[in-house]
């Protein structure tokens, strides 16, 4: 009667999903399963202990082991318990810049695989866009030859669908974005430098 409600479930559909969404669900989840398959014993270890940092147990078993260590320290000499670390507690101090350290290096270990995965992810992302602009380009050229091969409907010419049946060239692209950001960066630079002096 007093017992904890039951957290709603998540109802998934099970409807079948159409043949293209499908296929792609299976190739993200084979791409997560190989990228998982491939992690190192080692870097398993390291992640499995920086993933621990992260929650809230860490937090209290920190506060509690700092608590452990200033409370003997803190008590009068006189109730007999030893000062292994009295005030400024150098000791502490030392302790808690070596997990830091340690701390910090195993979430940069994480980090780095993080953003191994993320790259993948964005070039798996720019192949599929560049791929679905050549299509959206054949599309359109397929679009304005029906058009012009209706006799019901006024032949015209639309430069903007002319241009948009040309697939764009990403290394163009890529050119003329490095050419105006340097342009861009050295007209910043100059005001900075007009602004100091």
């Amino acid at each position: 009667m007093f017992g904890r409600r039951a957290a709603p479930r998540n109802i998934l559909p099970t409807a079948p999903l159409p043949d293209p969404i499908g296929e792609t669900i299976q190739t993200i989840i084979a791409l997560q399963t190989k990228a998982e398959r491939d992690v190192a014993p080692h870097q398993r270890r390291v992640e499995l202990i920086t993933g621990f940092f992260g929650r809230p147990a860490f937090l209290y078993g920190l506060m509690a082991a700092i608590a452990l260590w200033l409370l003997p320290n803190l008590l009068p000499a006189a109730w007999g318990i030893p000062h292994f670390d009295p005030p400024p507690f150098e000791g502490l101090d030392k302790t808690i810049s070596i997990v830091s350290l340690l701390m910090t290096a195993g979430v940069l270990v994480r980090q780095s695989r993080q953003e191994y995965l993320a790259e993948q992810r964005a070039q798996l992302s720019l192949q599929l866009n560049l791929l679905a602009e050549q299509k959206i380009a054949k599309v359109i050229a397929l679009v304005e030859e029906l058009r012009q091969d209706l006799p019901e409907v006024s032949d015209r010419y639309d430069p903007e669908a002319e241009a948009m049946q040309q697939a764009v060239d990403p290394q163009t692209v890529i050119e003329t974005l490095e050419e105006t950001l340097t342009v861009e960066l050295a007209r910043l630079q100059n005001e900075s430098r007009q602004a100091e002096s």
